[in-house]
């Protein structure tokens, strides 16, 4: 899926000071007074720049949005010119760029896009705003890196017309992922760690760092994953207590962040503390356990196996959690035929058939139970 937001897991080795993560205080992690910064580094560009209306995206508003017409109508004129071939179609690109910038270059990453949209649409009166989404696990490695690919979306309110959400990962997007509307500020935080994180990818770690220190000081101190990053840059610069510090920081921001759990374990165990390990190692399993996806996965991994029967046992955990997901459902039924049971398997598989809002998917459940079945006779 599109790359929405970067959060880092720990992966080099490490050795440890003799200094007390305790007493290293946010505000110090935040003026890196550790770090070899470099002074000649160029700034990172400022929040409001981010979000600013460029002359050239104003004359865009007046050209193919009626500022007089009802918002319903303004949204519809907004999104034809965006996504018509003939005014601005933008190109897919893993750059984290300012509002003006997207719409000026034509490439963008999902969150370039959605932060363009949102301007746009607040520029011909639209009340829109940035919505984060609650996608399963999307786990990729890239440059020594896993990096867990978060997602935020856009909500309009259209008043009596109700309201719209727009995103621009449809292909993935699921009406049912729980979405919860944020601030500005804490869109910001989303923005400027997503620039951080691919900063540090290209070695640039004064410009990651400023990014970073934009995101949690500038804007929203308690976005966890800011502070899972800017660990990583002090891991990455040779101050792993300093680490420890911001990923002890991101747990208080959020006790369920597993990113800064398993950097722990990681951290722990390589500094020989078995039981801060085992600690931090319980807690991530534990969490995991309760993660509706991650029992998914399992059952993934125990089908694999010939296990049937623990997939089973996963899924109807996960189905527990999650009742109106159509995978768990579909996986479910494909268990209950590798048992014998075609009952079941057909009770589940139109259970996903009846959840899912995709017409593709439709088809495919329905080719699975033709096709499976037909196998099994």
């Amino acid at each position: 899926m599109p790359l929405m937001l970067w959060t880092l897991l720990l992966t080099t080795s490490i050795g440890m000071a003799g200094v007390d993560a305790s007493r290293i205080s946010p505000e110090e992690l935040l003026a890196g007074t550790v770090l070899d910064l470099d002074p000649k580094a160029p700034a990172v560009v400022s929040t409001a720049e981010v979000m600013a209306l460029s002359d050239a995206m104003r004359e865009f508003l007046d050209s193919h949005v009626d500022k007089d017409a009802g918002c319903f109508f303004r949204l519809k004129q907004l999104a034809h010119a965006i996504i018509s071939d003939r005014t601005l179609r933008l190109e897919y690109e893993e750059v984290t760029r300012t509002a003006a910038d997207a719409f000026e270059t034509k490439k963008a990453n999902c969150m370039s896009y959605t932060n363009m949209f949102v301007v746009l649409a607040r520029g011909v009166g639209l009340d829109a705003r940035f919505q984060e989404v609650d996608i399963p696990p999307d786990w990729t490695y890239a440059n020594d890196t896993y990096v867990l690919n978060l997602h935020i979306n856009i909500h309009v309110d259209l008043g009596l017309n109700g309201d719209q959400v727009i995103d621009f990962n449809i292909e993935d997007f699921n009406g049912d992922y729980t979405m919860r509307i944020i601030s500005d500020e804490r869109a910001m935080a989303h923005f400027f760690n997503n620039m951080g994180a691919e900063l540090m990818q290209h070695g640039k770690l004064t410009e990651a760092f400023m990014a970073f220190r934009r995101a949690l000081a500038e804007n929203d101190q308690r976005f966890s994953p800011a502070w899972d990053n800017l660990g990583t840059l002090y891991i990455r610069e040779g101050h792993p207590v300093h680490a420890e510090a911001a990923y002890l920081q991101a747990l208080r921001a959020d006790k369920s962040d597993l990113i800064a759990m398993s950097n722990l374990t990681a951290l722990y165990g390589r500094r020989g503390d078995d039981a801060q390990a085992a600690l931090y190692r319980n807690k991530v399993e534990m969490h995991r356990r309760r993660n509706p996806y991650y029992r998914y996965h399992l059952a993934w991994e125990a089908l694999s196996a010939g296990d049937p029967d623990s997939a089973i046992d996963h899924l109807k955990h996960a189905s527990r959690e999650l009742k109106n997901e159509d995978r768990f459902c579909a996986l479910l039924g494909v268990a209950y035929l590798k048992k014998g049971d075609e009952k079941k398997f057909r009770q589940w598989m139109r259970r996903a058939e009846e959840l899912t809002s995709s017409d593709e998917l439709r088809r495919v459940y329905s080719s699975k139970i033709e096709r499976l079945t037909s196998k099994s006779r």
